[in-house]
């Protein structure tokens, strides 16, 4: 398994350790750890992690707006939430915000430290019965057209490769890597690299816009 540089932001310091020592005895290198949002930012944007491992609630801002904070110092750095909450609306605000995966505190170590490594892969992670949920908001979302498509932005979009199609109308139906992988005999890299590609061609930054992009055309059928 690949070492990821991982930080650990949690307000609760028992849990924020324990968390990281998991981490450090599964050959991960735990890089930073942070108990308050804004300063986890400032830390984060010079430790540069692979992956920030961040609670939802805060004492000084909420893990939504880290996401945001992160991304606009380390664009590519994935999220994976682990938070107590499994509200919806906890959720897909998360998941809007930029999150990779979600994740709640009851797994066990083994799903966690498997969360983790799927993260670092670009591959979104959610504790199980949380994936329909975001998989549903995508079609609520698509139902209602962007103002990228309004424009014509995707309609001069490069075309994509038989190959590339196939993975996407996988990615709209909420497989995950493996999975897609699994169906069509190619290894996980192989399918990474057609997202990539896939995000690429049609200018789009992340599963979220490539999921709906591919539901407002109908590929999840």
């Amino acid at each position: 398994m690949n070492m990821v540089r991982v930080m650990v932001v949690d307000d609760h310091p028992m849990w924020r350790e324990g968390v990281a020592r998991d981490l450090t005895e599964a050959g991960h290198q735990v890089v930073a750890t942070s108990g308050e949002g804004q300063q986890a930012v400032r830390v984060a944007a010079a430790a540069r992690p692979d992956v920030v491992v961040l609670d939802l609630q805060l004492p000084d801002v909420s893990g939504v707006e880290v996401i945001h904070g992160l991304r606009a110092v380390l664009p590519e750095v994935r999220v994976l939430m682990l938070s107590a909450s499994g509200e919806q609306q906890s959720v897909l605000d998360a998941v809007k915000a930029g999150a990779t995966g979600y994740l709640l505190k009851s797994a066990a170590p083994a799903e966690f430290l498997d969360a983790v490594r799927r993260t670092a892969a670009g591959e979104p992670v959610f504790t199980p019965g949380l994936a329909g949920l975001v998989l549903g908001e995508y079609r609520r979302l698509a139902a209602t057209p962007a103002q990228s498509v309004a424009d014509g932005r995707h309609d001069t979009a490069p075309r994509l490769t038989d190959r590339e199609t196939e993975v996407l109308r996988l990615v709209a139906k909420g497989l995950s890597y493996k999975q897609i992988a699994e169906r069509l005999g190619l290894s996980h890299r192989t399918v990474q690299n057609h997202v990539q590609n896939t995000l690429g061609k049609l200018q789009l930054h992340n599963r979220v816009e490539l999921t709906r992009y591919a539901i407002e055309r109908g590929l999840d059928g």
